[in-house]
């Protein structure tokens, strides 16, 4: 009889690929991402890729379908799994096209990840649902468009696919290029458990630091807090703060209606009906949805949003998410008077 020692030795790296697999967001049959359809009994088919195994493998062609699309609704309980992504077709991706109709060639590893973590929509979406409309003038026909969830690649490539909203008469940063041996997903971010490298990694070039998010390359002070030597994640973070407060300024002054965010809930967008500022139970219900919007309103919304989605944007491409937010704090503060003073645009 074998021992536990024995037992461990003999432990094949498959297993431990595995068992790194199941415990990892990609492999989590409980959670959100695979179960929210179980009651309707499948994944809708503009759901499926990103959402079931057998999704991916049809929108890939894996499963001898044409590649592209998805032909039909894909079984509920179906996580991404191992032959979801280590299959011939997704080997051979060469291009990426994002929700912008823009392509970018995209080959190695990092090719599959980017067929999902890309979002839904892009500044094209924002500017055609707001053609032809005054900025600052109540459309009833408009509703908040969601970028979607941990859209990591449309942050990577920045103003070449324009997952951001992108303002008129500004340059936006294009693909973040890091150091060669930390410039594609998997290098990055262990391929099966998904986590984040070690920070030991990191300390060859970046010394001095306890975490990622104390990284920063750059000596500007771009949120205008007066310091320059905290990560870039906090300049990121401080202007989203100040996004989120000149939107709910814009909503009580200009929209006339207060507006309160709840990361959690869909829409994400809900009236503050005790105008408190916060989002409470029954505020974050989706008759309750915010439906005061401007155009000028809805482009900051939704950068707010894309920023508040991709929680690694300090690494995937910090100018581009400071950038976005403000551009968006600029266009707010043209008609709220708001305060940009020590702010600056990387």
């Amino acid at each position: 009889m074998a021992t536990p020692a024995a037992q461990a030795q003999d432990q094949s790296p498959l297993t431990s690929i595995v068992e790194d697999w199941i415990a990892s967001p990609h492999g989590n049959r409980a959670s959100e991402s695979f179960i929210h359809w179980n009651a309707d009994g499948a994944v809708p088919e503009n759901c499926a890729t990103c959402h079931s195994g057998p999704g991916l493998m049809d929108f890939l062609g894996a499963d001898g379908s044409m590649a592209g699309k998805v032909d039909a609704p894909a079984p509920t309980g179906s996580p991404i799994d191992c032959v979801a992504c280590h299959n011939k077709a997704a080997s051979e991706i060469e291009q990426i096209t994002f929700p912008s109709g823009e392509m970018v060639t995209e080959t190695g590893s990092s090719a599959i990840c980017m067929v999902c973590h890309q979002g839904r929509a892009s500044a094209d979406a924002v500017n055609a649902a707001v053609d032809g409309m005054d900025d600052d003038v109540i459309n009833g026909d408009l509703g908040f468009i969601n970028v979607h969830y941990s859209a990591a690649a449309a942050t990577l490539f920045g103003g070449i696919v324009r997952g951001g909203y992108q303002y008129d008469g500004k340059v936006y940063a294009e693909k973040f290029a890091h150091v060669p041996d930390f410039n594609s997903c998997t290098t990055c971010h262990e391929p099966h458990t998904t986590k984040t490298v070690a920070i030991d990694q990191c300390t060859t070039c970046h010394e001095d630091i306890d975490t990622a998010r104390a990284i920063r390359t750059t000596p500007g002070d771009f949120d205008g807090d007066g310091d320059a030597s905290e990560g870039i994640s906090a300049e990121i973070a401080t202007l989203h703060d100040k996004l989120g407060d000149a939107i709910t300024l814009y909503g009580s002054e200009l929209a006339g209606q207060p507006i309160v965010y709840d990361s959690h809930a869909y829409p994400y967008f809900f009236n503050d009906t005790n105008a408190d500022g916060t989002s409470n139970g029954d505020e974050a219900a989706f008759p309750n949805r915010y439906q005061s919007w401007t155009p000028r309103l809805l482009r900051a919304a939704y950068n707010y949003q894309f920023v508040s989605k991709d929680s690694g944007a300090y690494a995937h491409n910090p100018r581009y998410a400071m950038q976005i937010l403000y551009d968006s704090l600029e266009d707010l503060a043209a008609s709220t008077d708001g305060d940009m003073s020590g702010m600056n645009r990387p």
